[in-house]
């Protein structure tokens, strides 16, 4: 499927005014309403100011189309009184609370990205370990892709090894279809080996994008890390709603947020009608400037946990040098920003938090939520989540400095 959009696009869609903007998105909701119908779509309404930004223009279109907002117990309270305040939606639970999710899957820290590739790699290395005893009790051959392991990890073969094209290619990420286990890839990335890829082929160079090898030492975690969290509670919940009510989702993801979400706007657009999950993202060219602007210019009630809205001086993006207003912007034209949170989403989510400046998320919390930062720091043994033992690991082992 050839791409939709550019990245000249993306720049272009959103450099332009809000205004335009509002009426592209428009234009992009009445399409989705009218290949599914009002009957056949919803608003995925976290409480968050981009989904209040988006259901407020839904909704200004076809007042009767449903929001449905997972309760997964990791909301900020200040979240989840604010949704109450708003009529027609569906409250969803996902089936495994989060203290169920991290016992069977692990924390989400680090990053999805970095997480999901630990969480797949340790995988690989138990399949490894059971293959080897395999060979060792029967004698049997190793799959090529335990040998490739085998040899980047510095462990020795057991069995008989194919010929050494053959294990080049497995070592470089090709795998046949026929070997049960897939590729190695996840350890190629952490052993920074991971080749780089132009025009959808291999190359001899390695890929620095791919380069997890910073996180090797987290093979050795007395915990599991991993990507599931979000899954399990947000995305199995809706996926059942979708399922059972044949409903689509409009949702308020910006392209500005990750390169996935980026790459999913250029592939497909707006409008994702062919995806496996079909989704609507009518907001995908904003920016985090626009969802304020229009929150202001519209006077929406947010979720307290935010603040006020309010305009940036820009002070600190000039390293305390100049202020914006000495470039002579009114107040109306200045930065905006919020004095509460900047963003929500789930309060314990420790993704991205070895890479914050300080006042943290964790440091925030314990000012402004005690109670749930006692509850995730507590020791396992306590009633708590252990957070500060898993901080204090990754810290120690990874030289990091995330405070608490």
């Amino acid at each position: 499927m050839a791409n939709v959009h550019t990245m000249d696009d993306l720049r272009q869609f959103q450099s332009m005014p809000l205004p335009v903007k509002i009426a592209m998105t428009q234009t992009r909701i009445r399409a989705w309403v009218n290949e599914y119908g009002t009957d056949g779509v919803y608003v995925s309404f976290s409480g968050g100011k981009d989904s209040t930004v988006l259901l407020h223009i839904v909704r200004g279109l076809y007042p009767d189309i449903p929001g449905v907002f997972v309760d997964t117990g990791l909301e900020y309270p200040e979240i989840r009184e604010f949704v109450k305040t708003f009529d027609n939606i569906t409250w969803l639970k996902p089936k495994m609370n989060f203290r169920q999710v991290i016992k069977k899957y692990g924390y989400p820290f680090l990053s999805k990205e970095t997480s999901n590739t630990l969480d797949e790699a340790r995988k690989y290395l138990t399949k490894y370990t059971h293959m080897h005893t395999i060979v060792r009790q029967t004698d049997r051959q190793i799959i090529p892709c335990y040998s490739a392991m085998a040899d980047m990890l510095g462990i020795p073969r057991r069995g008989n090894a194919k010929n050494s094209e053959e294990m080049r290619d497995l070592m470089m990420g090709i795998i046949p279809k026929k070997y049960k286990y897939g590729m190695p890839v996840r350890i190629l990335q952490l052993m920074g080996k991971m080749p780089h890829t132009e025009k959808g082929k291999l190359t001899n160079e390695i890929s620095n994008r791919y380069d997890k090898s910073r996180y090797l030492f987290m093979l050795d975690a007395p915990f599991n890390v991993s990507d599931k969290c979000c899954r399990v509670m947000k995305k199995d919940p809706l996926h059942a709603y979708q399922k059972e009510t044949g409903r689509n989702p409009m949702v308020a993801m910006m392209a500005v947020e990750s390169h996935l979400r980026q790459s999913n706007w250029i592939k497909y657009g707006c409008n994702m009608f062919n995806a496996k999950h079909p989704i609507s993202t009518p907001m995908a060219f904003w920016t985090e400037q626009d969802v304020l602007k229009y929150i202001k210019e519209n006077n929406l009630p947010i979720a307290s946990v935010y603040g006020d809205i309010v305009p940036d001086n820009g002070s600190e993006d000039f390293d305390g040098q100049m202020d914006i207003a000495d470039l002579g912007l009114s107040e109306d034209n200045r930065p905006l920003k919020t004095t509460g949170c900047n963003r929500t989403g789930c309060m314990f989510c420790g993704f991205g938090c070895h890479v914050e400046n300080n006042p943290n998320r964790f440091e925030r919390m314990k000012e402004t939520h005690p109670k749930q930062y006692d509850y995730i720091m507590r020791p396992e043994d306590k009633g708590g989540l252990n957070y500060r033992a898993v901080i204090d690991w990754i810290n120690e082992n990874g030289h990091f400095d995330i405070k608490y």
